[in-house]
């Protein structure tokens, strides 16, 4: 009888540490999909704020400034060579913005 009721123990338990690890797997999925949406978002803001800023074809020195500030959080939150690799060239650039980056950042946009 003991040794049938410590079966049953051991078995409860396995259960118990089964369901747990089961928890635990949801609890991990669930944060890794809510940091995946985070990041998805932000890289859509930053593209979009981007994109906005080139959309006349015209960088005005303003608008070189605040697309600088957009390279490192773009690169971060993943955002595609397409845009970043442009970003990057304008927020480089010196005095004179390449307009082929202006124009590569369009077309990249405009996908």
């Amino acid at each position: 009888m003991k040794l049938r009721l410590t079966a049953l123990s051991a078995a409860a338990l396995l259960i118990a540490l089964t369901g747990c690890g089961q928890v635990q797997d949801a609890a991990n999925k669930a944060v890794s999909d809510g940091a995946s949406q985070v990041a998805t978002a932000a890289a859509s803001e930053v593209k979009k704020q981007a994109c906005t800023l080139v959309a006349d074809g015209l960088v005005s020195i303003q608008d070189k400034e605040l697309l600088g500030g957009l390279v490192a959080g773009a690169e971060t939150a993943g955002v595609p060579a397409e845009i970043t690799t442009p970003l990057r060239q304008i927020a480089d650039s010196g005095d004179q913005v390449p307009a082929e980056s202006v124009k590569a950042l369009q077309d990249a946009c405009a996908q």
